[in-house]
């Protein structure tokens, strides 16, 4: 008697990396509104008062409530409960409400009402967290940066669920397939995000040549809304994919205390944990005033205001430049015939080249540092595909470590000599960013597919609640400190592109040092337990 097999959604190709786009789609989106005000810090400060303290404490309060009020582990106990699906329509949603909160606080509608009377005089001492040093306000802070960490604080809550949930989505579509090369792809397609952010917050600011920081966070708030469209979809195509299996996304095992215990245990869980938040912390920080960085370490001269070089449709075309380098780089990697790969390996490097020239040609610091994660989306599939097929994860982390270090001691000490010098420094500016985010590509590509080999099954969404919780921990410290370290370390300075950022940058690079010795760590523990990370994925 012949057996029928039935095949599911996961088992086609087509579905499963569908289903892939739709949340990468979403966390594409929630990585633009995460840096809407990056690229835009100088205009802050000129427009509504915000010194570096001001804003690195506005950008920290985006996890605050994750980090200080546990909801992250709130977040995976979800996860575990109510399944994927859920927990991906619920993150959208709360991460658009936090956006029009935050759009609101910085839009001129908020000037002068009733609301910024009282953020004003309220919220100035907060008990417990001024004691501790940790409160998401202080006395003097601008009303509209206040209110804007209240909206940034409710959207961290959805974007780190979102974050868990996307991972523990893979996982299900793609367990015992290519999981390293699904993770890498959809981290290279939400970093654009960030490029994306780059390029058209300024432009959306200074459309129309008047300056409205609102209009930028009013095209994140539009990308929101997106964003939970696309996790809608998602959600009947999982629903789909749970008839046909019979798998139910409650868990029959309740959620208990003691399956933390487990983790919380494990030596190799907290070297993974702690390798992200140095990682994460001495990225995601830095692309929150990288911008600024380059404005205040590169001699940019402003084009004509008639020239083409200064025109709105010049950010147009540099985009579709830039999405033909990331299409074309990232299609290479699946093609078969040696002539369609090596061509559109060279479409993506020429149409790089291009990008390049034109940011240069711009003169503008947030085009240049929009190329962080171009880079990385061409060699990410590339190191998914060979860490599913021939694994060396902990090896990769180690790399990435010595890119990181290497990176930022560049900005720090290299790029400031070449100040003076309009295409020596524009030079080193973008190779030193490329680097930087190839390095940065190496996490989600070795990382988070080496996590379900610590843990159970049953209490995967907590082992990720609970590193991204771990994460959190840099991603709200490190914003402020930086703002914290300019100011100190820039007495007297008010114009915001000339802030001296050795001591900050230093400080990151630090971080890299000590992701670096625990990457060797890791590889001692892992060769001693017999953890497998550094085995393939794909088990032939």
């Amino acid at each position: 008697m012949t057996q029928v097999i039935q095949k599911t959604l996961r088992d086609s190709a087509a579905m499963r990396w569908t289903a892939l786009l739709l949340l990468a789609m979403a966390m594409f989106c929630s990585y633009i509104f995460m840096d809407i005000l990056s690229p835009i810090k100088d205009l802050m400060q000129e427009t509504r008062g915000w010194d570096s303290t001001a804003f690195g404490t506005m950008q920290g309060s985006e996890v605050f409530l994750n980090v200080f009020v546990f909801f992250l582990i709130f977040a995976g106990i979800i996860l575990d409960k109510m399944g994927v699906r859920f927990t991906a329509v619920l993150s959208a949603a709360v991460m658009l409400i936090g956006a029009c909160i935050k759009w609101y606080a910085v839009s001129e509608s908020f000037v002068g009402t009733g609301l910024e009377t009282w953020f004003t005089e309220n919220l100035n001492y907060i008990p417990v967290f001024d004691e501790l040093g940790v409160s998401p306000f202080y006395e003097g802070m601008p009303a509209s940066a206040k209110f804007a960490a209240c909206g940034f604080m409710i959207f961290g809550c959805g974007c780190e669920m979102a974050g868990i949930t996307v991972s523990r989505g893979i996982v299900k579509w793609f367990k015992g397939r290519e999981m390293a090369l699904a993770m890498g792809s959809e981290m290279a397609l939400a970093r654009l995000g960030v490029a994306t952010c780059m390029i058209f917050s300024p432009f959306f600011a200074r459309l129309g040549g008047e300056v409205s920081v609102s209009r930028s966070v009013a095209f994140g708030v539009v990308l929101m809304c997106i964003a939970l469209i696309m996790t809608i979809v998602y959600f009947f195509m999982d629903q789909k994919l749970d008839s046909q299996t019979g798998e139910a996304e409650e868990k029959d095992d309740p959620f208990k205390i003691s399956d933390l215990g487990k983790i919380l245990t494990d030596a190799g869980f907290w070297i993974v944990a702690l390798l992200c938040v140095l990682y994460y912390s001495a990225i995601f920080p830095f692309q929150k005033y990288a911008v600024n960085m380059l404005q205040c370490n590169l001699t940019l001269t402003t084009p004509d205001a008639d020239s083409f070089w200064a025109s709105s449709s010049v950010t147009i075309i540099q985009y579709i430049i830039m999405l033909i380098v990331a299409a074309a780089g990232f299609a290479s990697n699946f093609q078969k015939k040696a002539n369609m790969k090596y061509g559109l390996l060279g479409l993506s490097v020429v149409a790089l080249i291009t990008y390049c020239y034109m940011g240069y040609m711009r003169q503008s610091a947030e085009s240049i540092f929009a190329v962080f994660p171009l880079l990385a989306v061409l060699i990410t599939p590339i190191l998914g595909s060979y860490l599913d097929h021939h694994g060396k994860a902990a090896s990769m982390l180690v790399l990435g470590s010595i890119l990181l270090i290497a990176c930022h001691l560049t900005f720090a000490f290299v790029l400031p000599a070449f100040k003076g010098n309009a295409v020596g420094g524009i030079i080193i500016a973008y190779t030193t960013i490329l680097v930087l985010g190839a390095s940065f590509s190496l996490v989600p590509a070795s990382l988070w597919p080496s996590v379900p080999k610590l843990v159970d099954a049953k209490v995967i969404g907590s082992a990720y609640a609970l590193i991204f919780w771990i994460q959190n921990i840099g991603l709200w410290l490190f914003p402020l400190l930086i703002g914290k370290v300019l100011d100190q370390t820039n007495p007297g300075v008010t114009d915001p592109t000339q802030f001296n950022y050795t001591a900050p940058l230093v400080m990151l690079a630090s971080l890299g040092v000590a992701a670096l010795v625990l990457g060797f760590v890791l590889k001692v523990v892992d060769k001693k337990k017999g953890l497998g990370l550094e085995l393939p994925n794909i088990q032939e």
